[in-house]
């Protein structure tokens, strides 16, 4: 390859990754800021994807602007007013459109026509308005589980669709169409961009923390596939709720950002060197993140300081601080972890918050004690999944009742989906003699 050959792809390369960090980090305020401008959230996130296209082709070639964001704000507009042109007469809103753009932004020569490196993204003070507004969008009822998570790492977390669709094990077209699916949705719903009114925060707010959460739970323990985690998944989630700190400091934010913390300071230790599980009680807690745990423990000191008291969230980051403190599992606060799991019961009723409480039971009462409670839970919404006999399988071991405990174990490998904790599960049974 001739020397002249070799310095393009490298500076292609280094364009195309810098395009892939401005938009990791900016995506959400141009989707935002663009999705007020039209006032349609699905123009808004096409038009942006569109200036990311056009981005990828004119940086690597004419160099990267000076002020990078405004550049794909300014391309996400004009190719706004061409969708108005191609789709609408030349109305009041384009009009509107056309006067701002023409009056606020200039074109730059040494950028080959692009918009000018030095446009800003306007009104900065309703940028944070811009982003809340967008993740209660991404989030709103209307839509399934599955395409509020797809749709909130895509607009607000700047996730292509093909990192979303290897993040989720489906292929690229599965995940093109939820995401469309999504966005029909939302328009067929006239769901409005807008920062929900005060009384209907507290509803919609919960919407989007259960969307945080599902992420960070994917990525912290894989529900599918090869891999343990997806440690990649998991941060994006924590930079979503400190964002979401940021703009919506409420108690419950606060709470779900130190569970977040507290849990990934734990990842270090969870794989070993051959990337296999490592189990909490085998844990060389040296390696724990004393900084996570550090703003883990922060951030729950101010969800507990607003006096209003730990929510769902809280009560498990308030878990979660119990054994990132300790020493030792032998030496974890096991009855204070038992209290909060029935506190939390009560608020946030599951049949998996009643089995972790068991767990905690047979920490600090026995193993005995522990399956009575497990018991309980037999032939209910927990049948048919792996948690049930795998934590059956654990007490009756120590309980001595190898045999039960081995076929327990073996069932629940049966129904695990993941292939690393099913080897750990599969090398549990085969340990016990």
């Amino acid at each position: 390859m001739a020397q002249g050959a070799r310095d393009r792809v490298t500076g292609d390369d280094a364009g195309r990754r810098t395009v892939e960090a401005v938009w990791r980090i900016e995506s959400a305020r141009i989707v935002g800021a663009l999705a007020r401008y039209t006032h349609d959230f699905a123009l808004a996130e096409d038009v942006a994807q569109e200036a990311l296209a056009e981005a990828l082709v004119a940086w690597p070639r004419d160099g990267v602007p000076r002020n990078p964001a405004g550049w794909l704000l300014a391309t996400g507009r004009r190719r706004a007013i061409d969708a108005f042109r191609r789709h609408t007469a030349l109305d009041e809103r384009y009009a509107a459109f056309a006067h701002d753009l023409d009056e606020g932004e200039a074109t730059s020569g040494a950028q080959g026509g692009a918009p000018a490196s030095g446009n800003q993204i306007p009104d900065p003070e309703r940028i944070d308005d811009d982003v809340l507004a967008l993740m209660f969008v991404a989030c709103h009822p209307v839509l399934s589980r599955e395409a509020r998570v797809a749709l909130t790492l895509r607009v607000v977390g700047g996730l292509t669709t093909e990192e979303l669709a290897r993040a989720f094990l489906v292929p690229v077209p599965t995940m093109q169409a939820r995401i469309t699916r999504a966005k029909k949705t939302l328009a067929a719903a006239r769901v409005p961009f807008e920062v929900p009114e005060p009384g209907d925060r507290a509803e919609r707010l919960g919407s989007v923390l259960t969307v945080l959460y599902v992420i960070f739970t994917e990525g912290s323990t894989a529900t599918a596939g090869d891999s343990w985690m997806r440690a990649d998944l998991a941060r994006e989630a924590i930079r979503l709720t400190r964002v979401l700190m940021r703009l919506a400091p409420e108690p419950e934010v606060y709470g779900l950002l130190a569970l977040l913390e507290l849990t990934a300071a734990r990842f270090p230790a969870r794989t070993g060197p051959d990337g296999a599980p490592v189990l909490l009680a085998d844990q060389d807690r040296r390696r724990w993140d004393r900084g996570a745990i550090r703003r883990g423990r922060a951030a729950l000191a101010r969800a507990v300081a607003q006096g209003r008291g730990l929510g769902a969230y809280g009560l498990q980051a308030a878990i979660a601080e119990c054994h990132a403190v300790a020493p030792s599992v032998d030496e974890t606060d096991w009855e204070r972890i038992v209290v909060l799991y029935e506190a939390l019961g009560r608020l946030a009723p599951s049949p998996v918050v009643e089995l972790n409480r068991a767990v905690a039971v047979s920490m600090a009462q026995g193993p005995e004690a522990g399956l009575v409670a497990v018991e309980r839970l037999a032939g209910g919404a927990l049948d048919g999944s792996y948690l049930l006999p795998s934590v059956r399988g654990e007490l009756l071991a120590r309980l001595g009742r190898t045999a039960e405990a081995r076929g327990e174990l073996l069932r629940a490998a049966e129904l695990c989906g993941n292939g690393a904790e099913r080897a750990v599960l599969e090398g549990k049974a085969a340990g016990l003699v």
